[in-house]
C-alpha cells in the first residue's frame, strides 16, 4: 500500500487546512486510519485515528475539537480538517495505516511520506 499525504502549508493562527492522504495498491478497506505529526526537535506523536469503516474517531487532547478526521473508501482517500490553528500545531503531519487499533506509531504498517504545516503567529 502506499500513501501520499498533501495539503500542507503556510496558514496564520486561526486559519484552517485540510490535509488528504490518498491509498493506491493492496486491500486497505479494512485498515484503521492514524494521523501522527512531528515537530522540530521532537518525537512523532499521535494526532487522531478512525477506525476502517469510519464508524470510530479518536484524537489527542490537543487537538480535540479543532481537528476532525474522515475518510472515504470510495475514493481510497482520508482527510484531516484542522480549524483554529496555533503555532504549536506547526509539525509534518504524516498518515498511516494499521489493522490494529492502536495509538502507537510502531504498530501502523504503511506511511506517507509526509507534508509540513506551518502556523504563523
Amino acid at each position: 500500500v502506499q500513501l501520499q499525504a498533501s495539503g500542507g502549508g503556510l496558514v496564520q493562527a486561526g486559519g484552517s487546512l485540510r490535509l488528504s492522504c490518498a491509498a493506491s495498491g493492496g486491500s486497505k478497506r479494512r485498515y484503521a486510519m492514524g494521523w501522527f505529526r512531528q515537530a522540530p526537535g521532537k518525537e512523532r506523536e499521535f494526532v487522531a485515528r478512525m477506525s476502517w469503516n469510519g464508524g470510530t474517531t479518536d484524537y489527542s487532547d490537543s487537538v480535540k475539537d479543532r481537528f476532525t478526521i474522515s475518510r472515504d473508501n470510495a475514493r481510497n482517500t482520508a482527510y484531516l480538517q484542522m480549524n483554529s490553528l496555533k503555532p504549536e500545531d506547526t509539525a509534518v503531519y504524516y498518515c498511516a495505516l494499521t489493522g490494529w487499533w492502536t495509538r502507537m506509531s510502531v504498530q501502523y504498517n504503511y506511511w506517507g511520506q509526509g507534508t509540513l504545516v506551518t502556523v504563523s503567529s
